[in-house]
């Protein structure tokens, strides 16, 4: 079990839920629910990670809208990846910044996210507090969709990305836990 342990701290997934025997009945109820084993259910945390790093982008926008667990921000505007914007992971309103206008986003990792998407999950800084229309410019990790109201009852569903990759893998695993049997 030690093992174990050594290697989720390794991976950054010291917050999973950790199985103490097959035959426990103590275990989280969205691993009763989908997984039979722990063999199966860190098999899924595995490739979830993996398929978490394989499609990583560079969340790098203008924020469009603050809600109260994230950041839902335009991004794509890649000339914010320069020098002496790149030191910092949030950038005033001020700077000067566009868009390429024919950028099409790749599917390779650490390629620049286009069109809006929801970012959470954001470092922790006491003089670094996001306002309306500020730039970021992080690695996100995908964690799924939101769906958030823009005006009255209008709904819009957007690519949630996490700035924190154990947060992604879980979020992800939770969603998974209920289809896998």
């Amino acid at each position: 079990m030690n093992a174990l342990r050594i290697m989720l701290l390794c991976a950054g997934l010291w917050a999973m839920p950790v199985l103490a025997q097959e035959t426990d009945t103590n275990r989280p109820p969205e691993t009763r629910a989908g997984y039979t084993n722990r063999a199966e259910f860190w098999q899924a945390v595995e490739t979830t990670r993996s398929n978490c790093i394989q499609n990583r982008r560079i969340i790098c926008g203008r924020i469009v809208r603050m809600l109260p667990g994230g950041l839902v921000v335009d991004s794509g505007y890649t000339n914010l990846m320069r020098q002496p914007l790149e030191s910092s992971w949030l950038i005033p309103g001020t700077a000067e910044a566009r868009r390429e206008p024919n950028l099409v986003e790749r599917n390779e990792p650490d390629c620049p996210c286009i069109g809006l998407v929801y970012l959470t999950d954001l470092p922790k800084s006491r003089r670094a507090k996001p306002k309306l229309y500020d730039y970021v410019v992080l690695e996100g990790f995908p964690a799924g969709h939101f769906t958030y109201k823009s005006v009255g009852t209008v709904q819009h569903t957007v690519r949630h990305y996490s700035a924190n990759l154990a947060v992604a893998v879980r979020t992800d695993v939770k969603a998974a836990a209920p289809l896998i049997k």
